[in-house]
């Protein structure tokens, strides 16, 4: 441990109990917004949208807060100040994807369905292969992204509680799981979008309040605070020029292609940013939204520029990887320092402050995709294919606490995995995979008469192997000794670390494919419903 990360965990220890009690009571506030939405959580419509009362800017502040996870605040911090420029280039993925779920999904898919992806596929082809299909998807796909959130509140905790054994992370992992299972169970789509938006709110304030201050240190002179981070950093002007992490060789150029294109076209395909497409009253209110949203997340990944660079300047490089290998915890050692220093009380405050705002996205995020996974598995598999669309919403409700339970259970195994890996790294594989196996079959559904069951099957099974398989065999799983998922081993042969580049045009060349070689009809009245429906809103639920 480094001289600067001794001091940092002998300083929070001073403080250990006033970051205890700040932390408890975000924790404790969240879970009393859950219990009171749980009171009023009453039919399978309040469970899965929320009464779809929800109204444009309180459904953009939610999605917002669904969107801006662990990977945003931790894990883009965390690549800002290792690699500079290249760590940027999250943000703007992450941002420009926004056009593509904004021009293309947000309306059709809210006039089309009424709680989930499986809803719209299944309205123009065989019920039962599509629903398994889209339910199998939208776990995996939740399931990904899950593990960045739990890598996130392990490093994030550890940070705070100074525990450092793989033990004790390990431990916190489980716990946050188990706070993600409880709210919602308790809570549905009301709980989690009302802790979504007042952790949008933090969330915003936090990093506003980090902005000003790094800006503020530097005298609001963005130049100076740029270059002393490419002073800090030991690279010199490499630090803020493309290349650090993506350009050395032709293999990370491809690296850095695979990564935009997944990032770009992943958004459209996240289960849980669909479905907050459900819980306004209209396909109007779904649009404006979704321009609240980018609004809000636009100002929020602005403000990366100074986490990031902010942590660069004024934190050795040795120090944030000595906390957490791959930058994770960058954003909150910066709050401390900004605060006054390692030791200092103002510190500790703010250090306690961000730790609990990142700590709530955390867990709002968690809600959301646990949430959307439980639903898909009720509503679609168990509800429409295992009891044939005779279960009651009460049944329905309860196969989707059940299942609630059994996803968090997977996540804690999986997170415990991941804890030393870069959470927007991690994020970056879910959009992959969402892109992969649920863009296409979308797209497709919504604007080709020609699509069939079976293109429709082709592209999310196609699209979800061969990502899923690619990702198994790259090296963030393994032959990396220092930030694979599996240390001491080798067995990787597929060179990327995103598999975008080849499983994204695979999903949307097995759906056309399977639709024109398949001996089935596309039914070209149902197209056209779907059509009417979902460009007008007419029949909407």
């Amino acid at each position: 441990m480094s001289a600067t990360v001794q001091l940092a965990v002998e300083g929070a220890g001073e403080h250990r109990p006033l970051i205890i009690t700040l932390f408890g009571v975000f924790v404790a506030a969240t879970l009393a917004i859950t219990v009171w939405a749980g009171r009023q959580t009453k039919s399978a419509s309040d469970f899965y949208a929320g009464g779809r009362q929800f109204t444009a800017f309180q459904n953009g502040l939610a999605v917002s807060g669904d969107y801006m996870s662990a990977a945003s605040f931790l894990g883009i911090a965390g690549a800002i100040a290792l690699f500079g420029y290249d760590g940027f280039l999250y943000s703007i993925g992450f941002l420009v994807a926004w056009l593509v779920a904004l021009l293309l999904v947000a309306e059709p898919l809210r006039n089309s369905g009424r709680y989930t992806m499986g809803d719209v596929l299944a309205y123009r082809m065989r019920q039962r292969p599509v629903r398994t299909a889209a339910g199998t998807s939208t776990i995996v796909v939740s399931i990904f992204y899950l593990l960045a959130q739990m890598a996130g509140a392990g490093v994030l905790v550890s940070l705070l509680l100074g525990i450092t054994s793989d033990a004790g992370k390990i431990v916190i992992v489980g716990l946050v799981g188990v706070l993600m299972i409880v709210y919602v169970t308790i809570g549905g789509m009301k709980g989690t979008t009302w802790v979504q938006m007042v952790k949008a709110v933090l969330l915003i304030a936090g990093t506003l309040l980090i902005t000003f201050l790094v800006l503020l240190k530097f005298n609001f002179n963005l130049s100076d605070l740029l270059g002393t981070a490419a002073s800090n950093s030991g690279k010199g002007a490499a630090f803020l020029e493309p290349g650090l992490k993506y350009g050395a060789t032709a293999t990370s150029k491809l690296d850095f292609l695979s990564l935009g294109i997944a990032l770009v076209l992943g958004t459209a395909g996240l289960p849980h940013i669909l479905i907050r497409f459900y819980t306004v009253p209209t396909a109007k209110a779904a649009r404006k939204s979704v321009i609240w949203a980018i609004g809000i997340i636009g100002a929020f990944y602005l403000m990366t520029i100074a986490l990031g660079f902010g942590a660069a300047a004024l934190i050795k490089p040795e120090a944030i990887i000595a906390q957490n290998p791959a930058g994770n915890t960058a954003a909150p050692q910066l709050a401390e320092v900004i605060g006054g220093g390692i030791g200092s009380t103002g510190g500790a405050i703010l250090l306690a402050v961000i730790s609990a705002v990142a700590f709530a996205t955390i867990l709002a995020v968690v809600a959301g995709l646990t949430l959307a996974s439980s639903s898909s598995f009720a509503h679609d598999i168990y509800a429409n294919v295992i009891r044939k669309g005779n279960a009651t919403e009460k049944e329905e409700m309860r196969a989707a606490r059940w299942a609630t339970v059994a996803i968090g259970v997977v996540s804690i195994a999986l997170g415990a995995l991941a804890r030393d890996l870069n959470v927007a790294g991690l994020v970056a594989l879910a959009f992959a995979v969402a892109a992969s196996a649920n863009l296409p079959t979308i797209l497709y559904s919504l604007f080709w008469k020609r699509f069939t069951t079976q293109g429709a099957l082709w592209s999310i099974y196609g699209g979800l192997i061969s990502s899923v398989v690619l990702v198994l065999f790259s090296p963030v799983v393994s032959g990396n000794p220092k930030t694979s998922m599996f240390k001491g081993v080798d067995f990787h042969w597929f060179p990327l670390e995103n598999p975008g580049l080849v499983s994204i045009p695979l999903g949307f060349l097995l759906g056309w494919l399977g639709s024109v070689l398949g001996k089935e009809e596309p039914d070209k009245g149902k197209y056209a419903e779907l059509e009417v429906k979902s460009l007008t809103g007419t029949g909407a639920h």
